[in-house]
């Protein structure tokens, strides 16, 4: 069992940044690959980022390159979403979830656990 907690949603302006974080429990943070994933109200969940085990490859939806940045410490068990430049329609439910293999990957059934999710509200 993995336990995934995140944090760090809110209200912010267009424009500005908000960093999420997503604290695992359970098992050897380092074993799984992790994903941010996001659902606004009334439309499907989506991909967002996903980083390997390592840390060393990363991955994003065409929607959000250049504008958020994944990242992991292994050492704290947690991974990070930065997300710089928000756009009301970056407006969801921010998900992270782990998977049990090396690579991320951008389709949601793959990954194992989920955590509960976070509010991030971006006003115009």
């Amino acid at each position: 069992q993995v336990q995934l907690i995140e944090s760090g949603g809110g209200l912010v302006q267009a424009g500005g940044s908000l960093r999420l974080s997503c604290a695992a429990s359970g098992r050897t943070f380092s074993t799984y690959a992790m994903g941010w994933f996001r659902q606004a109200p009334g439309k499907e969940r989506e991909f967002v980022a996903a980083i390997n085990r390592s840390g060393g490859s990363t991955y994003y939806a065409d929607f959000v390159k250049g504008r958020f940045t994944i990242s992991r410490d292994n050492a704290k068990n947690t991974v990070y979403l930065q997300m710089n430049s928000l756009k009301p329609e970056d407006a969801a439910v921010y998900y992270c979830a782990s998977q049990e293999s090396y690579s991320g990957s951008y389709y949601a059934p793959d990954y194992d656990y989920w955590g509960q999710g976070t509010q991030v509200t971006v006003s115009s």
